[in-house]
Protein backbone atom coordinates (compact mmCIF):
# COMPACT_ATOMS: atom_id res chain seq x y z
CA UNK A 1 0.00 0.00 0.00
CA UNK A 2 1.52 3.37 -1.15
CA UNK A 3 1.93 6.01 1.50
CA UNK A 4 -0.24 8.51 1.62
CA UNK A 5 1.47 12.44 0.93
CA UNK A 6 1.25 15.33 2.25
CA UNK A 7 0.19 18.80 -0.09
CA UNK A 8 3.44 19.88 0.46
CA UNK A 9 5.20 16.94 -1.54
CA UNK A 10 3.37 17.50 -4.46
CA UNK A 11 3.84 21.02 -4.04
CA UNK A 12 7.65 21.08 -3.68
CA UNK A 13 7.34 18.63 -6.47
CA UNK A 14 5.52 20.41 -8.95
CA UNK A 15 8.04 23.65 -7.36
CA UNK A 16 11.09 21.63 -8.93
CA UNK A 17 10.18 20.45 -11.91
CA UNK A 18 9.50 23.75 -13.30
CA UNK A 19 13.15 24.64 -14.45
CA UNK A 20 12.71 28.14 -15.19
CA UNK A 21 11.21 29.24 -11.76
CA UNK A 22 14.64 27.01 -10.43
CA UNK A 23 16.54 29.51 -12.23
CA UNK A 24 14.53 32.50 -10.90
CA UNK A 25 15.05 31.30 -7.72
CA UNK A 26 18.98 30.55 -8.43
CA UNK A 27 19.37 34.10 -9.32
CA UNK A 28 17.06 35.45 -6.40
CA UNK A 29 19.31 33.68 -4.12
CA UNK A 30 22.50 34.63 -4.90
CA UNK A 31 21.35 37.98 -5.02
CA UNK A 32 20.24 37.92 -1.82
CA UNK A 33 23.94 36.33 -1.21
CA UNK A 34 25.33 39.65 -2.73
CA UNK A 35 23.09 41.35 -0.31
CA UNK A 36 24.35 40.15 3.10
CA UNK A 37 27.99 40.19 2.02
CA UNK A 38 27.86 43.58 0.51
CA UNK A 39 31.30 45.36 1.32
CA UNK A 40 32.91 42.05 2.18
CA UNK A 41 32.77 40.99 -1.77
CA UNK A 42 33.00 44.47 -3.64
CA UNK A 43 36.44 45.17 -4.97
CA UNK A 44 35.60 49.39 -3.83
CA UNK A 45 34.38 48.09 -0.09
CA UNK A 46 34.48 52.36 0.44
CA UNK A 47 30.84 53.58 2.36
CA UNK A 48 28.96 53.48 -0.61
CA UNK A 49 31.56 52.38 -2.89
CA UNK A 50 32.15 56.08 -3.56
CA UNK A 51 36.13 56.26 -4.02
CA UNK A 52 36.73 57.18 -7.28
CA UNK A 53 39.08 59.72 -9.90
CA UNK A 54 37.84 61.82 -12.78
CA UNK A 55 40.76 61.14 -14.20
CA UNK A 56 39.77 57.53 -15.39
CA UNK A 57 35.89 58.58 -15.78
CA UNK A 58 33.53 56.54 -18.16
CA UNK A 59 35.89 54.06 -19.09
CA UNK A 60 34.89 50.74 -20.74
CA UNK A 61 34.58 47.16 -18.85
CA UNK A 62 37.85 45.59 -18.22
CA UNK A 63 39.61 48.69 -18.07
CA UNK A 64 43.58 48.63 -16.58
CA UNK A 65 45.35 51.55 -14.92
CA UNK A 66 48.36 51.82 -12.59
CA UNK A 67 47.48 53.32 -9.47
CA UNK A 68 50.04 54.78 -6.60
CA UNK A 69 47.74 55.14 -3.10
CA UNK A 70 49.24 57.70 -0.59
CA UNK A 71 48.35 57.94 3.25
CA UNK A 72 45.67 60.50 4.52
CA UNK A 73 48.20 61.67 7.29
CA UNK A 74 45.00 61.03 10.04
CA UNK A 75 44.43 57.50 11.90
CA UNK A 76 41.51 55.75 10.19
CA UNK A 77 39.94 53.68 12.87
CA UNK A 78 39.19 49.77 11.86
CA UNK A 79 36.00 48.24 11.96
CA UNK A 80 34.51 45.18 12.93
CA UNK A 81 33.40 42.37 10.35
CA UNK A 82 29.70 43.05 10.85
CA UNK A 83 30.25 47.34 11.04
CA UNK A 84 32.47 46.94 7.79
CA UNK A 85 29.29 44.14 6.16
CA UNK A 86 26.63 47.01 7.20
CA UNK A 87 28.73 50.52 6.07
CA UNK A 88 31.85 49.93 4.79
CA UNK A 89 35.22 50.82 5.33
CA UNK A 90 36.98 54.22 5.40
CA UNK A 91 39.86 54.05 3.36
CA UNK A 92 42.93 55.45 5.40
CA UNK A 93 44.53 56.01 1.60
CA UNK A 94 44.15 58.31 -1.39
CA UNK A 95 44.99 56.56 -4.65
CA UNK A 96 45.77 58.43 -7.94
CA UNK A 97 45.84 56.96 -11.29
CA UNK A 98 49.12 57.44 -13.51
CA UNK A 99 51.12 56.69 -16.49
CA UNK A 100 54.44 56.44 -14.97
CA UNK A 101 56.26 57.64 -11.67
CA UNK A 102 59.81 57.74 -10.93
CA UNK A 103 62.18 58.57 -7.83
CA UNK A 104 64.10 61.79 -7.07
CA UNK A 105 66.01 61.92 -3.94
CA UNK A 106 62.85 61.90 -1.43
CA UNK A 107 60.27 62.74 -4.01
CA UNK A 108 58.18 60.42 -5.74
CA UNK A 109 57.54 62.23 -9.54
CA UNK A 110 54.35 61.17 -11.40
CA UNK A 111 52.61 61.78 -14.45
CA UNK A 112 48.87 61.45 -13.63
CA UNK A 113 46.78 58.99 -16.50
CA UNK A 114 45.03 61.29 -18.79
CA UNK A 115 44.97 63.21 -21.91
CA UNK A 116 46.46 66.62 -19.74
CA UNK A 117 49.37 64.43 -18.70
CA UNK A 118 49.86 66.51 -15.72
CA UNK A 119 53.17 65.92 -13.77
CA UNK A 120 52.93 66.07 -9.82
CA UNK A 121 55.54 65.32 -7.21
CA UNK A 122 54.84 64.34 -3.42
CA UNK A 123 57.12 63.91 -0.09
CA UNK A 124 57.88 59.95 -0.37
CA UNK A 125 58.07 60.34 3.43
CA UNK A 126 54.07 61.44 3.23
CA UNK A 127 53.30 59.01 0.81
CA UNK A 128 54.06 55.80 3.11
CA UNK A 129 53.96 57.18 6.42
CA UNK A 130 51.43 58.92 8.32
CA UNK A 131 53.05 62.43 9.15
CA UNK A 132 52.08 64.60 11.82
CA UNK A 133 49.77 67.79 10.48
CA UNK A 134 50.38 71.26 12.47
CA UNK A 135 52.55 73.15 14.02
CA UNK A 136 55.16 71.61 15.86
CA UNK A 137 58.72 72.78 17.56
CA UNK A 138 60.35 69.30 17.84
CA UNK A 139 61.89 69.91 14.50
CA UNK A 140 62.38 73.74 13.95
CA UNK A 141 64.59 72.65 11.03
CA UNK A 142 62.05 70.96 8.74
CA UNK A 143 60.22 75.04 8.68
CA UNK A 144 56.53 74.01 9.51
CA UNK A 145 56.70 70.37 7.26
CA UNK A 146 57.53 68.67 10.17
CA UNK A 147 60.37 66.19 8.49
CA UNK A 148 63.62 66.23 7.56
CA UNK A 149 65.57 64.98 4.39
CA UNK A 150 69.12 63.79 4.23
CA UNK A 151 70.71 62.25 0.78
CA UNK A 152 70.04 58.42 2.90
CA UNK A 153 67.32 59.02 5.40
CA UNK A 154 64.51 60.85 6.95
CA UNK A 155 63.43 62.60 10.23
CA UNK A 156 59.72 62.91 10.65
CA UNK A 157 57.05 63.82 13.40
CA UNK A 158 54.37 60.75 13.38
CA UNK A 159 50.74 61.08 14.14
CA UNK A 160 51.47 61.34 18.23
CA UNK A 161 54.25 64.15 17.40
CA UNK A 162 57.22 61.95 18.26
CA UNK A 163 60.28 61.66 16.36
CA UNK A 164 60.89 59.30 13.85
CA UNK A 165 63.59 57.98 11.58
CA UNK A 166 63.87 55.93 8.38
CA UNK A 167 66.12 55.15 5.61
CA UNK A 168 65.21 56.76 2.29
CA UNK A 169 65.59 52.92 0.82
CA UNK A 170 63.40 51.26 3.26
CA UNK A 171 60.63 53.76 2.37
CA UNK A 172 60.96 53.22 -1.73
CA UNK A 173 60.86 49.35 -0.63
CA UNK A 174 57.51 49.83 1.27
CA UNK A 175 56.28 52.36 -1.43
CA UNK A 176 57.13 49.53 -4.37
CA UNK A 177 55.49 46.87 -2.14
CA UNK A 178 51.95 48.87 -0.81
CA UNK A 179 51.42 51.34 -2.71
CA UNK A 180 51.58 50.79 -6.34
CA UNK A 181 49.37 48.40 -7.74
CA UNK A 182 47.40 47.83 -11.24
CA UNK A 183 43.54 47.72 -10.73
CA UNK A 184 41.12 46.26 -13.40
CA UNK A 185 37.49 48.16 -13.56
CA UNK A 186 35.79 44.51 -14.91
CA UNK A 187 32.77 46.39 -15.73
CA UNK A 188 33.71 49.99 -16.35
CA UNK A 189 33.65 53.42 -14.46
CA UNK A 190 30.89 56.10 -13.67
CA UNK A 191 30.61 59.47 -14.94
CA UNK A 192 33.16 60.41 -12.27
CA UNK A 193 35.77 57.25 -12.09
CA UNK A 194 33.94 55.11 -9.29
CA UNK A 195 34.30 51.56 -9.94
CA UNK A 196 30.37 50.12 -11.55
CA UNK A 197 30.78 46.63 -10.79
CA UNK A 198 30.85 47.66 -6.59
CA UNK A 199 28.11 50.28 -7.24
CA UNK A 200 26.08 47.67 -9.00
CA UNK A 201 26.34 45.27 -6.37
CA UNK A 202 25.57 47.61 -3.71
CA UNK A 203 22.66 48.39 -6.25
CA UNK A 204 21.55 44.80 -5.46
CA UNK A 205 21.29 45.29 -1.72
CA UNK A 206 19.06 48.93 -2.27
CA UNK A 207 16.88 47.01 -4.59
CA UNK A 208 16.21 43.92 -2.61
CA UNK A 209 15.83 45.99 0.81
CA UNK A 210 13.62 48.06 -0.91
CA UNK A 211 11.56 45.34 -2.06
CA UNK A 212 11.63 43.38 1.08
CA UNK A 213 10.20 46.26 2.87
CA UNK A 214 7.82 47.52 0.57
CA UNK A 215 6.10 44.31 0.47
CA UNK A 216 6.09 43.42 4.02
CA UNK A 217 4.20 46.64 4.01
CA UNK A 218 1.64 46.07 1.38
CA UNK A 219 0.88 42.66 3.16
CA UNK A 220 0.23 44.15 6.06
CA UNK A 221 -2.10 46.71 4.50
CA UNK A 222 -3.57 44.56 2.14
CA UNK A 223 -4.25 41.25 4.77
CA UNK A 224 -5.67 43.30 7.03
CA UNK A 225 -7.41 45.48 4.64
CA UNK A 226 -8.91 42.80 2.43
CA UNK A 227 -9.67 40.23 5.47
CA UNK A 228 -11.88 42.82 7.26
CA UNK A 229 -13.49 43.06 3.74
CA UNK A 230 -14.32 39.85 2.67
CA UNK A 231 -15.22 38.69 6.36
CA UNK A 232 -17.60 41.29 7.71
CA UNK A 233 -18.46 42.57 4.11
CA UNK A 234 -21.31 45.40 4.06
CA UNK A 235 -20.28 49.19 4.87
CA UNK A 236 -16.92 47.77 5.30
CA UNK A 237 -16.65 45.67 1.73
CA UNK A 238 -18.24 48.99 -0.06
CA UNK A 239 -15.89 51.48 2.11
CA UNK A 240 -12.39 49.30 1.25
CA UNK A 241 -13.82 48.42 -2.61
CA UNK A 242 -14.25 52.38 -2.86
CA UNK A 243 -10.93 52.84 -1.84
CA UNK A 244 -9.33 50.12 -3.48
CA UNK A 245 -10.78 51.49 -6.64
CA UNK A 246 -9.51 54.77 -6.34
CA UNK A 247 -5.76 53.52 -5.26
CA UNK A 248 -5.91 51.54 -8.26
CA UNK A 249 -6.98 54.25 -10.83
CA UNK A 250 -3.84 56.15 -9.88
CA UNK A 251 -0.81 55.08 -11.68
CA UNK A 252 1.73 53.86 -9.17
CA UNK A 253 4.30 55.63 -10.08
CA UNK A 254 2.16 59.57 -9.46
CA UNK A 255 1.37 58.13 -6.44
CA UNK A 256 4.76 57.56 -5.25
CA UNK A 257 5.23 60.69 -6.12
CA UNK A 258 2.65 62.38 -4.43
CA UNK A 259 3.37 60.06 -1.29
CA UNK A 260 6.96 61.25 -1.28
CA UNK A 261 5.84 65.30 -1.94
CA UNK A 262 3.55 64.49 0.66
CA UNK A 263 6.24 62.95 3.49
CA UNK A 264 8.22 66.37 2.41
CA UNK A 265 11.07 63.87 2.14
CA UNK A 266 13.18 61.87 -0.24
CA UNK A 267 15.26 59.04 0.27
CA UNK A 268 15.63 55.34 1.27
CA UNK A 269 13.16 55.32 4.03
CA UNK A 270 10.45 57.12 1.97
CA UNK A 271 10.57 54.79 -0.77
CA UNK A 272 10.03 51.98 1.96
CA UNK A 273 7.05 53.51 2.55
CA UNK A 274 5.70 54.99 -0.68
CA UNK A 275 6.61 51.84 -2.98
CA UNK A 276 4.64 49.78 -0.39
CA UNK A 277 1.83 51.74 -0.03
CA UNK A 278 0.83 51.42 -4.13
CA UNK A 279 1.19 47.35 -3.71
CA UNK A 280 -1.17 46.76 -1.47
CA UNK A 281 -4.12 47.05 -3.32
CA UNK A 282 -3.34 43.82 -5.48
CA UNK A 283 -2.96 41.48 -2.18
CA UNK A 284 -6.25 43.33 -0.67
CA UNK A 285 -8.31 42.01 -3.78
CA UNK A 286 -6.79 38.51 -3.69
CA UNK A 287 -7.29 37.96 0.12
CA UNK A 288 -11.27 39.29 -0.42
CA UNK A 289 -12.18 36.88 -2.66
CA UNK A 290 -10.37 34.15 -1.10
CA UNK A 291 -12.13 34.93 2.47
CA UNK A 292 -15.85 35.71 0.55
CA UNK A 293 -14.86 32.03 -0.42
CA UNK A 294 -13.51 30.37 2.47
CA UNK A 295 -16.02 31.98 5.17
CA UNK A 296 -19.05 29.78 3.93
CA UNK A 297 -17.08 26.74 4.47
CA UNK A 298 -18.68 24.44 6.96
CA UNK A 299 -15.23 24.45 9.19
CA UNK A 300 -16.16 28.37 9.53
CA UNK A 301 -19.55 27.81 10.92
CA UNK A 302 -18.48 24.97 12.89
CA UNK A 303 -16.13 27.70 14.83
CA UNK A 304 -18.58 30.02 14.70
CA UNK A 305 -20.84 27.82 16.52
CA UNK A 306 -18.42 27.18 19.13
CA UNK A 307 -18.09 31.02 19.64
CA UNK A 308 -14.74 31.81 18.52
CA UNK A 309 -13.94 35.27 18.07
CA UNK A 310 -13.99 36.75 14.35
CA UNK A 311 -10.36 37.48 15.27
CA UNK A 312 -8.95 34.20 16.07
CA UNK A 313 -11.12 32.98 13.32
CA UNK A 314 -10.12 34.67 10.77
CA UNK A 315 -6.27 34.33 12.25
CA UNK A 316 -6.07 30.85 12.81
CA UNK A 317 -8.30 29.59 10.69
CA UNK A 318 -8.97 31.47 7.84
CA UNK A 319 -5.61 32.81 6.56
CA UNK A 320 -3.22 30.27 7.01
CA UNK A 321 -5.74 28.52 4.02
CA UNK A 322 -4.41 31.68 2.01
CA UNK A 323 -0.66 31.46 2.24
CA UNK A 324 -0.19 29.98 -1.27
CA UNK A 325 -2.23 33.11 -2.82
CA UNK A 326 -0.56 35.28 -0.90
CA UNK A 327 2.95 34.05 -1.40
CA UNK A 328 2.35 34.12 -5.13
CA UNK A 329 1.05 37.68 -5.13
CA UNK A 330 4.19 38.75 -2.73
CA UNK A 331 6.36 37.38 -5.44
CA UNK A 332 4.76 39.87 -7.86
CA UNK A 333 4.96 42.77 -5.98
CA UNK A 334 8.62 42.12 -5.39
CA UNK A 335 9.40 43.07 -8.87
CA UNK A 336 6.86 45.47 -8.94
CA UNK A 337 8.80 47.37 -5.99
CA UNK A 338 11.73 46.79 -7.97
CA UNK A 339 10.06 48.73 -11.05
CA UNK A 340 9.23 51.37 -9.36
CA UNK A 341 11.82 52.12 -7.08
CA UNK A 342 14.14 52.03 -10.49
CA UNK A 343 11.64 54.76 -11.25
CA UNK A 344 11.74 56.99 -8.23
CA UNK A 345 16.01 56.70 -8.18
CA UNK A 346 15.46 57.38 -12.06
CA UNK A 347 13.55 60.90 -11.22
CA UNK A 348 15.61 61.82 -8.44
CA UNK A 349 12.61 60.88 -5.55
CA UNK A 350 14.22 57.98 -4.25
CA UNK A 351 17.54 56.92 -3.10
CA UNK A 352 20.00 60.26 -2.78
CA UNK A 353 23.45 60.39 -3.55
CA UNK A 354 26.04 59.28 -2.95
CA UNK A 355 24.46 56.07 -2.18
CA UNK A 356 23.46 53.75 -5.55
CA UNK A 357 20.73 52.54 -7.15
CA UNK A 358 19.71 51.46 -10.43
CA UNK A 359 17.93 53.66 -11.36
CA UNK A 360 19.73 56.70 -10.16
CA UNK A 361 22.47 55.11 -12.27
CA UNK A 362 20.49 55.04 -15.26
CA UNK A 363 19.59 58.50 -14.90
CA UNK A 364 23.36 59.10 -14.85
CA UNK A 365 24.09 57.49 -17.89
CA UNK A 366 20.87 59.31 -19.60
CA UNK A 367 22.76 62.03 -19.25
CA UNK A 368 25.77 60.72 -21.03
CA UNK A 369 23.89 59.53 -24.28
CA UNK A 370 26.04 60.69 -26.78
CA UNK A 371 29.63 60.94 -25.12
CA UNK A 372 32.22 58.65 -25.93
CA UNK A 373 31.76 55.48 -24.22
CA UNK A 374 28.93 55.38 -22.10
CA UNK A 375 27.13 52.69 -23.16
CA UNK A 376 27.92 50.94 -20.12
CA UNK A 377 26.39 53.35 -18.31
CA UNK A 378 22.82 52.61 -19.30
CA UNK A 379 23.05 49.24 -20.20
CA UNK A 380 24.34 47.32 -17.32
CA UNK A 381 22.07 49.15 -14.23
CA UNK A 382 19.30 48.33 -17.17
CA UNK A 383 20.25 44.85 -17.65
CA UNK A 384 20.52 44.02 -13.66
CA UNK A 385 16.82 45.16 -13.36
CA UNK A 386 15.41 43.37 -16.08
CA UNK A 387 17.26 40.35 -14.76
CA UNK A 388 16.01 40.46 -11.14
CA UNK A 389 12.47 41.11 -12.28
CA UNK A 390 12.27 38.62 -14.70
CA UNK A 391 13.94 36.02 -11.55
CA UNK A 392 11.04 37.13 -9.75
CA UNK A 393 8.74 36.77 -12.09
CA UNK A 394 9.62 33.55 -13.37
CA UNK A 395 9.52 32.37 -9.54
CA UNK A 396 6.07 33.53 -9.31
CA UNK A 397 4.80 31.49 -12.05
CA UNK A 398 6.31 28.41 -10.41
CA UNK A 399 4.48 29.42 -7.63
CA UNK A 400 1.52 29.55 -8.73
CA UNK A 401 1.68 26.29 -11.02
CA UNK A 402 2.85 24.75 -7.89
CA UNK A 403 0.05 25.59 -5.61
CA UNK A 404 -2.52 24.39 -8.60
CA UNK A 405 -4.08 21.80 -7.49
CA UNK A 406 -5.10 20.47 -10.93
CA UNK A 407 -1.56 20.80 -12.24
CA UNK A 408 0.00 16.97 -12.69
CA UNK A 409 2.82 16.02 -11.27
CA UNK A 410 5.63 13.40 -11.86
CA UNK A 411 6.05 10.71 -8.75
Amino acid sequence: MENAKSPFFYFRRRLFQNKPAILGLAVILLSMLVTVLGYHIMPDDSPNANEGAVQIQKKTPGFQVKVLTFNKNIEVPQVGFFEKLLFGQEKDKVFMPIDTFWFEGSQIHYIQYGKLQRKDDIALVHAVRNVFVGDSKKLPQSHGTNFVATSHSITYLDLNEQIQTVSIQELKEDFLQHHVKTVTYWLGTDKVGRDMLSRLLFGTRISLSIGFISVLISLLVGVSLGAVAGFFGGFYDRFIMWLMTVVWSIPSIMLVIAISLALQNKGIWVSFVAVGLTTWVEVARVVRGQMLSLKEKTYIEAAKALGLGNLRIIWRHILPNLTGPIIVIATSNFANAILVEAGLSFLGLGVQPPMPSWGMMINEGFHSIGTRDSWHLIVLPSACICLMVLAFNLLGNGLRDAYDPQAKVKV
